[in-house]
Formats: C-alpha cells, sequence, structure tokens
C-alpha cells in the first residue's frame, strides 16, 4: 500500500511527490495536499468581509434588514450574539433582542 493519498480527481493509487505537490500519472491531476479540498472550501460560511463565522460568534448586522410582520426593521449595527450556523439560504440562526428568534443570510452581517 502507497504512504501517499490517493487521486482526488480518479482515486488512483499511483500518485507521488513532486516538489511540494501531489501528481496523479493516470489523470495527470496536480494538488498540494496541504491545502483544503473544495468541498471544505464550499461548506465555509463567510461574513460580508470575508471572514470565517463558527458557531458562538458574535456578528453586527451592516444594514438595515426589514423583518415580515414586524412594523420595524433590524437597524444596522445591531450586535447578535452567540450565533448558530445553518445550512440553507439564511445560513444563521440567532436571537435577537426586540424581535426574538430569526435566521440571518451571512452577506449582511461582519463578524464583531
Amino acid at each position: 500500500m502507497s504512504e501517499f493519498p490517493p487521486c482526488p480527481k480518479c482515486q488512483s493509487e499511483f500518485t507521488y511527490p513532486m516538489d511540494s505537490l501531489m501528481v496523479c500519472p493516470e489523470c495527470f491531476h496536480e494538488w498540494n495536499p496541504d491545502m483544503p479540498t473544495e468541498e471544505e472550501l464550499a461548506s465555509r460560511i463567510l461574513d460580508a468581509n470575508g471572514n470565517e463565522l463558527k458557531d458562538g460568534d458574535a456578528v453586527v448586522v451592516i444594514k438595515d434588514l426589514p423583518v415580515k410582520g414586524a412594523p420595524k426593521p433590524v437597524k444596522a449595527g445591531t450586535k447578535v450574539k452567540n450565533i448558530r450556523l445553518t445550512d440553507g439560504d439564511h445560513n444563521i440562526d440567532c436571537k435577537i433582542d426586540g424581535f426574538g428568534q430569526m435566521a440571518l443570510k451571512s452577506e449582511f452581517v461582519r463578524k464583531a
């Protein structure tokens, strides 16, 4: 068995190192084994400035957000503590004072 990881593209076992890259001789794919995979990059949730968000972070709303059924919007500058990340379009679950439980999009917040 090879001590090198299999090719992420074709799953070939015959990979070999070349400088800091790994090379597959069957499909000619080259990759850096220290870089995160495309699936790992896609699963990350980023704020409006490109910072990675994690469960429990505090964020600040960057623009007024209208709320269905509420007479006033969530104002820009509102700080939200202890967020929970979820899958889907609205990828942040949180509790906002004066509004209760809400779901926000990560593109409308920045990390506090």
